[in-house]
C-alpha cells in the first residue's frame, strides 16, 4: 500500500480545491494514484451537488461580456450573497460568459461545452462540491449585429463584468465604433435604471397591453364615464403608458428633456451615420425566483435538538 505524504495531499488539494481530509481519503482509497484520486473526488463532488440541487439558489451574479459586434449576459445563481464575493465563483461566472460569447447563448449548449478537459456542467458541479452551495446556470442571452457595436453595463458590480444587474444593448450603424460604444453604454445604463419592457409598442406582449387597457377602462367606468368617452381616454392613457415602458419613448435618463429616440437621432451627427437600436437585454439577479423564507432561530434550535 502506497504511503500518503503531506506533499501528495497538498498537490491534490491545489489541483481540485477539495478539503484536506477529503484529499487524504481520496489518495488512501486509490492507493496514492493522483488521477484516480481526482476522479474519486469528482464523483464525490457530483454526489454532494445532487444533494444540494433542491435548495433554492436566488443569489449569485449576472455576468456581462462584449466583443465588438457581439455581447452576452449570463445569470449564475448561488444560495447566498456571500458566495458572490468568492473569487472561485466569480471566476466561474466569467468563464461561463466567455463560453457563451463563443457558443450559442443557450443554457444546455453552454453546459455541454468543453473548458479544458471538462464540460461547463462538470465545472459547476465541482464548484458546488468545493464551495458547498447549490449553483445553477439559470439563463443566458446574446445580441449580435453585422455592423456596429454591442455595449454592456453592470450595476452593483462586485468584480469587473459581474454584478446584480446586467444589460447589453446592440446598435446597428456604419458610423464610428468608439462613439457608438459611448452611446451604447449610456443606453445600457438607461435600461438598467428605467427597465423598459420593449423597444417600442409593437414589441409589447399583447396580453400586457390588453391588461393595461382593461384597467384604464374599468377605472373610468367606475367614474360613470360613457363608453365613447372611455375609448378616447384609454387611447390617451396608452400613449402615456408607452412612454413609461417602451425604450424609444422613455425620457432619456442622461437628458430628461429628450426621449431616447431623440437622443439616438442627435447622436447620429457624432457617430457619422444612421443608428438603429437592434435590441436590448436586461437581467436582474433572481427576478422571478420564488425565494424560501426561513426562520433562522428555529433552524438553529432544530440543529441543536431543542424544541
Amino acid at each position: 500500500m502506497a504511503t500518503i505524504t503531506a506533499a501528495m495531499v497538498k498537490d491534490l488539494r491545489e489541483s481540485t480545491g477539495a478539503g484536506m481530509m477529503d484529499c487524504k481519503a481520496a489518495l488512501t482509497e486509490n492507493d496514492g494514484d493522483m488521477q484516480a484520486a481526482q476522479d474519486w473526488l469528482r464523483k464525490k463532488g457530483l454526489s454532494k451537488a445532487a444533494k444540494k440541487a433542491g435548495r433554492v439558489a436566488a443569489e449569485g451574479l449576472i455576468g456581462a461580456l462584449t466583443s465588438g459586434t457581439k455581447g452576452v449576459l449570463v445569470e449564475v445563481n448561488s444560495e447566498t450573497d456571500f458566495v458572490a464575493r468568492n473569487e472561485q465563483f466569480q471566476g466561474l461566472v466569467k468563464m461561463i460568459a466567455q463560453v457563451a460569447l463563443h457558443n450559442a447563448a443557450d443554457v444546455e449548449t453552454i453546459k455541454a461545452a468543453k473548458v479544458g478537459d471538462v464540460t461547463v456542467e462538470t465545472a459547476i458541479s465541482d464548484a458546488i462540491a468545493t464551495i458547498g452551495e447549490n449553483m445553477t446556470l439559470r439563463r443566458a442571452a446574446s445580441l449580435e449585429v453585422s455592423k456596429g457595436v454591442v455595449s454592456s453595463y453592470v450595476h452593483n458590480a462586485v468584480v469587473e463584468g459581474a454584478g446584480k444587474i446586467g444589460v447589453i444593448v446592440a446598435l446597428e450603424s456604419v458610423g464610428k465604433t468608439d462613439e457608438l460604444a459611448v452611446l451604447g453604454r449610456q443606453l445600457a445604463m438607461h435600461v438598467a435604471a428605467a427597465k423598459p419592457l420593449a423597444l417600442d409598442p409593437a414589441g409589447l406582449d399583447p396580453e400586457t397591453v390588453k391588461r393595461e387597457k382593461d384597467v384604464l377602462a374599468d377605472k373610468y367606468r367606475q367614474q360613470g364615464k360613457p363608453e365613447n368617452v372611455i375609448e378616447k381616454i384609454v387611447d390617451s392613457g396608452l400613449k402615456t403608458y408607452y412612454k413609461e415602458v417602451c425604450l424609444l419613448d422613455q425620457a432619456f435618463i442622461h437628458d430628461s428633456g429628450k426621449s431616447v429616440a431623440q437622443a439616438v437621432k442627435e447622436a447620429e451627427g457624432k457617430v457619422g451615420g444612421p443608428i438603429k437600436i437592434a435590441g436590448f437585454v436586461n437581467y436582474a439577479l433572481g427576478e422571478g425566483i420564488e425565494k424560501q423564507e426561513s426562520d433562522f432561530a428555529a433552524e438553529v434550535a432544530a440543529a441543536s435538538g431543542k424544541k
